[in-house]
């Protein structure tokens, strides 16, 4: 079985909002060994929708659909699937009900066009929506030869949309012979073709688990795929792959899943009760703001200060700063110096520097790449040196 989510509506072919259901659904189906071959965004059209299902039936076993089943005009999912199945909408007296009630419930009047959402495509079900008022649409659509192809609309809501899927689709479906899991690995101070040289041949194309690379301000994430006939047999497989990577790379590996650099080095500085403190000049306080993201921060961070600092006076500031917080680390961070070459390429140079009980260590960040990145860079350079240091007096 394969499948194909449809988003539906206009705000996300203009752009206007980020279609993150298709995302979810993927992930959630792959779980069960059922993967998603397409993802198609159309607008609130009618003549469009209907030709996008009727593509979708020829080529995926199951097609989910997110958005247009509200009770306004331009919703129209239902009528999209009556025109597909070649049937008429008939009223769902249960779910005339549920709307009844919902709005009874808040001492509120329903609205006429909300009697729309008890209306469904002859021959197809309700799934219920417990937290919304919008039902959403099972169905069923024959394929001459082939198999139904299977069909489940819910509406645009993630909340709702997550829960109806979670708790009345996913027992419905077949579990595919594969079931898929995945891990990421996160690792900094390396670029991707570097990355993959080290890795060599477990990045190859149709390796199982496979492992793929990708890069997000300077930060690289290992995503790896395992494919097996249990939950069990993938996990195995990605705790193979996942040595193997953290030996080839060392310590350039700093996380896994959602952990950024900010986490491992708060994590360690907690375990081991030290303290820091930050001053900036460059990332204007670009660093302190992902400390403060980060849960157990307060535990270890002293606070930081956001300055206009000379070269020359960069450890004093530091050194300030320790003095007033009486943090163990301070990490500071330089005033920024741009060129421009000959091509018109911007060049950046940042100075970074960490001092700690009896220890200094200072680099100069040097970056050409994008300029939309070079301050996240920078603050991920600068506490990464922290992070590298508190490694090392461990070993």
């Amino acid at each position: 079985m394969n499948a194909e989510i449809i988003a539906i509506g206009s705000e996300l072919t203009s752009g206007a909002k980020l279609d993150t259901n298709s995302q979810w659904l993927s992930l959630r189906l792959a779980e069960i060994g059922i993967p998603c071959l397409y993802h198609t965004t159309v607008a609130d059209d009618l003549n469009a929708n209907v030709e996008v299902l009727k593509l979708a039936v020829g080529r995926a076993d199951l097609i989910c659909i997110t958005g247009g089943l509200g009770p306004t005009l331009d919703d129209l999912t239902r009528h999209a699937l009556a025109g597909l199945m070649d049937v008429d909408l008939v009223e769902h007296a249960e779910s005339m009900q549920h709307l009844e009630s919902f709005f009874q419930s808040r001492g509120r009047e329903m609205p006429e066009r909300n009697r729309i959402q008890a209306m469904f495509p002859s021959g197809s079900e309700p799934i219920v929506n417990p937290v919304g008022t919008a039902p959403g649409i099972w169905a069923e659509v024959p394929r001459g030869d082939q198999p139904s192809c299977f069909i489940a609309a819910f509406p645009g809501v993630p909340s709702e949309m997550r829960k109806m899927f979670l708790e009345q689709v996913r027992p419905r479906l077949p579990g595919g012979a594969t079931v898929i899991r995945r891990a990421r690995i996160n690792c900094f101070g390396l670029g991707e073709s570097a990355v993959e040289e080290i890795l060599g041949t477990l990045t190859e194309r149709g390796s199982d688990p496979e492992v793929g690379i990708t890069a997000h301000e300077a930060t690289i994430t290992l995503r790896v795929n395992a494919h097996g006939a249990t939950e069990e047999e993938c996990l195995k497989k990605i705790e193979s792959v996942e040595g193997v990577i953290r030996e080839r790379l060392g310590d350039f590996v700093f996380g896994a899943e959602d952990e950024e650099l900010e986490d491992a080095v708060i994590r360690r500085l907690v375990e081991s009760d030290l303290t820091f403190a930050t001053v900036e000049h460059a990332t204007a306080g670009l660093l302190a703001q992902r400390i403060a993201h980060v849960p157990d921060a307060a535990e270890c961070y002293r606070g930081g200060a956001v300055a206009v600092i000379s070269e020359d006076s960069l450890k004093q500031e530091a050194e300030s700063i320790r003095s007033r917080t009486n943090a163990d680390f301070v990490i500071a961070i330089g005033a920024e110096a741009v060129t421009t070459d000959g091509t018109g390429r911007m060049s950046s140079k940042i100075p970074l520097l960490l001092i700690g009980p009896d220890f200094e260590r200072s680099e100069i960040m040097e970056w050409s790449g994008n300029p939309a990145i070079t301050k996240s860079k920078a603050a991920k350079t600068a506490i990464d040196a922290l992070r590298r240091h508190l490694m090392q007096s461990e070993r």
